[in-house]
């Protein structure tokens, strides 16, 4: 027992790593805030705005992944995602490429399958085909940038999720990525996180789906509501907190600059600048439009639009909030990856076509 004085010593002397970082986190805010007031304010004006406008779709998040707990249904979506890897990576990538399903509005349920097991690469297919495209975003894509610009980022989605849970299901197999998941995932989602790593007393394993009769069941529905809408809250203010000072600070031309034409490198250069720029949605197509007017290639364009969406606040966030550094790290690194080589595809299918 007194070999471990020591160590508990040491504990007691120095903070732990993740309280360091959120010092320093808060330091440079306030600071920040200290420094440039006219910005401050803005940008906490511009985070509300926007969190206002998606509050819709953050209850019906909320609402929907509050019913599966209470309902004991958690335990059926769970059995979706697991067989045979090759196929649950399919239709993981399937379900990404074509329903208008992604980002946070899916957060606190993507949470609920990691906390309960649910293997890691069919997630991560559907995490990087989600943020891409949806039946809404092809047709406005199609009205914008053309069909063939439509198709091409539609194929690109499924393409792109096929190969990162590919990738991903590879190094899984190699003994990496065994605890995906946060530590802290199930005490950020409350007791009641409805899965199998929760509490006894949350968990309903018994389907019951009008929960609203047993106190219990409406118990857990309203705590699945306040802990993942605390999560939902504060990540999606400090993205978009971020989204506002990139706005702002870079210059209108730095696209241009870096991606224009159709030498084989701008593909690269065009993802690697697209994927700090936060791109989202609906908001990126009139500025490709724009890109693509002023001399950039369609392969850089298609490239600079994928590698934004997928590390886009909206996309990011919600990947960032549930696992741990070294599979974010991994998620942006596939979405650069996966642009770079769709654009490549996509530029040389158009020149096949010419």
């Amino acid at each position: 027992m007194s070999l471990d004085l020591p160590k508990r010593a040491a504990e007691r002397s120095f903070p732990p790593l993740k309280s360091l970082v959120k010092l320093g986190f808060l330091l440079a805010v306030v600071t920040a805030a200290l420094l440039w007031p006219g910005h401050a304010w803005a940008a906490t004006v511009f985070a509300l705005k926007n969190l206002i406008l998606i509050l819709p779709m953050i209850a019906l998040g909320l609402f929907l992944t509050a019913g599966v707990h209470a309902s004991g249904s958690m335990a059926l979506i769970a059995a979706a995602f697991r067989g045979r890897p090759v196929r649950m990576i399919l239709l993981a990538a399937l379900i990404g490429a074509l329903t208008p399903v992604c980002g946070v509005s899916v957060l606190p349920l993507v949470a609920g399958l990691l906390a309960g097991g649910v293997p890691l690469a069919p997630i991560m297919a559907f995490w990087l085909s989600s943020p891409i495209t949806d039946p809404g975003m092809l047709a406005i894509t199609a009205g914008t940038l053309g069909s063939s610009f439509a198709i091409g980022k539609t194929l690109s989605a499924f393409v792109i999720g096929l190969f990162g849970g590919s990738v991903t299901a590879v190094i899984i197999a190699a003994g990496r990525f065994r605890h995906p998941a946060k530590a802290s995932l199930s005490q950020s989602l409350g007791k009641s996180c409805g899965t199998a790593s929760g509490c006894s007393e949350a968990t309903h394993q018994d389907l019951y789906w009008r929960f609203w009769h047993s106190a219990a069941r409406r118990k857990t529905f309203l705590e699945s509501c306040l802990g993942n809408g605390r999560l939902m809250i504060t990540w999606l203010f400090a993205a978009f907190i971020a989204e506002y000072a990139l706005q702002f600070f870079l210059p209108p031309d730095f696209v241009g600059r870096f991606a224009s034409g159709d030498d084989w490198w701008s593909v690269p250069a065009a993802a690697v600048v697209g994927a700090p720029i936060y791109l989202d949605g609906y908001a990126a197509l009139p500025l490709i439009r724009a890109l693509i007017d002023s001399g950039m290639g369609q392969g850089p364009a298609m490239a600079f639009l994928i590698a934004g969406g997928i590390t886009s606040a909206w996309a990011a966030i919600p990947v960032f909030a549930l696992v741990r550094l070294p599979v974010f790290l991994f998620y942006v690194v596939m979405a650069v990856l996966s642009a770079i080589l769709c654009g490549w595809l996509f530029g040389f299918a158009l020149s096949l076509m010419a």
